[in-house]
């Protein structure tokens, strides 16, 4: 399961990395698509527009869960580089014990929220019922999506980016059949939905499990390693926390849109809410990237080898910057064909989600872009940095671009579509900015080391 990514082409190895990964992803998100697509074959808006921001929700969550685990991979991935063994056990034994806290504690926060989250998120009044039930079933299972992102963040730090994708795969599989059942034949609309995820998820923990205990992961521990120390601890959320809090508010911020759609009325909150799933699930590449460039440089920096770092962050952003091109192109040429498919025929809901597509699949390039940008500097220990400027960006550009585009322009969304990519731009500039300043300073080859 161990992965040596220092030696060998730089691409090559971004790429291995980086597609299982990649698929693993889409894999994931394409539950939450899954779940939009079957709702809205067999019910109306209202529980369309329940799925959207109950599953807005709990991506919120996993982002952040992600972000969080973020210190596990560099640290991880730093001792691989570096071959000290004993240090990576402790560095998995640690993050068990702080994930088991973190998730018995979100499952009780989020459970006795849900219902000022509904009243927070403006909920129409058509949708409030379903949206409860999805949110309630899927905080529920708050354990099994950190247990699912944990064992997967510990994988790709050793380099391992195909096993999570063989986890989530069997479990997409599961997803699919398990909504067709609950929202179909059973009748259960949203709440269906949240359960057919809810199942999967715990599908995929199994699973990995299993193979854990089969295979092993090439590194021996033993239950000392499963203790507080205060160093690790430090480090793993020194490493993660910084990126969690930092996509929590970028997520915040969408959610932020959400309320400003929702008090705009069903259709619109539709529209909104089927373009934020299309968008999330366009974002897999710029996801991928990141946690790719991560991982990948963490490796390197543990070997010494820095300027392959940099090869990394530069095929990165260029996969990035093309694959956002291509987005770009295909959603101002079909951008209807792409609404109505989870529209349900609603010709008013797939032309106002069709305006905010065009103008909010611009995010992709300038979000990819930055996102490299803070794989990269998290690599190096200076996740804060990268929240510091994604939190400047989603403050003082994303959530008041959003509000004055609402006002402003109050029978379009072509404007509020805006606001993100005005954000990611914003970000990308600042990182670049930082990026070449530090470059100057200290050196092409060392620009991080002594950071």
């Amino acid at each position: 399961m161990q992965r040596d990514l220092t030696k060998g082409s730089v691409l090559h190895n971004l790429l291995l990395f980086s597609v299982p990964y990649l698929l693993s992803c889409f894999l994931q998100s394409f539950y939450g698509l899954a779940d939009l697509f079957i709702t809205g074959q067999f019910n109306g808006a209202a529980a369309i527009s329940a799925v959207s921001i109950g599953s807005q929700v709990t991506h919120m969550l996993t982002v952040v869960v992600v972000g969080l685990t973020m210190g596990t991979t560099v640290m991880i991935g730093r001792a691989v580089g570096s071959g000290d063994k004993p240090l990576a056990a402790r560095v998995i034994g640690g993050t068990v014990v702080l994930f088991a806290a973190v998730a018995a504690i979100s499952t009780a926060v989020l459970l006795f929220a849900a219902d000022g989250i509904i009243t927070v998120l403006s909920t129409p009044a058509e949708a409030v019922d379903q949206t409860r039930s999805y949110l309630m079933i899927c905080f529920l299972g708050c354990p099994f999506i950190v247990a699912y992102n944990v064992i997967s963040s510990i994988f790709r730090g050793m380099g391992d980016s195909k096993s999570p994708m063989y986890f989530i795969a069997v479990a997409g599989v599961v997803n699919i059949a398990l909504d067709f059942l609950f929202i179909g034949p059973f009748g259960m609309g949203a709440a269906g939905a949240a359960l057919g995820t809810v199942l999967s998820q715990a599908v995929s923990v199994v699973i990995s499990l299993i193979m854990l205990r089969k295979r092993g992961l090439g590194i021996p521990l033993s239950r000392a390693d499963f203790r507080f120390r205060p160093r690790i601890m430090s480090g793993l959320l020194k490493g993660g926390l910084p990126i969690a809090v930092q996509d929590g508010f970028i997520q915040i911020s969408f959610i932020v849109i959400t309320i400003i759609a929702n008090r705009r009325g069903l259709v619109t909150a539709t529209g909104v809410g089927i373009v934020e799933k299309v968008i999330s699930f366009l974002f897999l590449v710029p996801s991928a990237m990141l946690s790719s460039v991560s991982a990948l440089t963490a490796q390197n920096i543990g070997a010494g080898r820095h300027d392959q770092g940099l090869k990394v962050l530069r095929y990165g952003m260029t996969i990035c910057v093309g694959f956002g091109l291509v987005a770009v192109a295909v959603c101002q040429i079909v951008p209807e064909q792409i609404v109505a498919l989870f529209a349900n025929g609603d010709t008013e809901v797939i032309r106002m989600g069709a305006q905010y597509l065009r103008t909010y699949v611009t995010d992709c390039i300038f979000a990819g872009v930055n996102f490299c940008f803070c794989g990269y500097f998290c690599a190096y220990g200076r996740s804060f940095v990268t929240f510091l400027w994604n939190f400047t960006a989603t403050l003082c550009i994303r959530i008041p671009g959003a509000y004055l585009a609402s006002v402003c322009f109050p029978d379009s969304l072509y404007a509020m579509g805006l606001a993100s990519p005005a954000g990611s731009l914003f970000a990308s500039i600042v990182a670049g900015a930082l990026f070449a300043h530090m470059m100057r300073k200290r050196g092409r080859e060392g620009a991080f080391a002594a950071v």
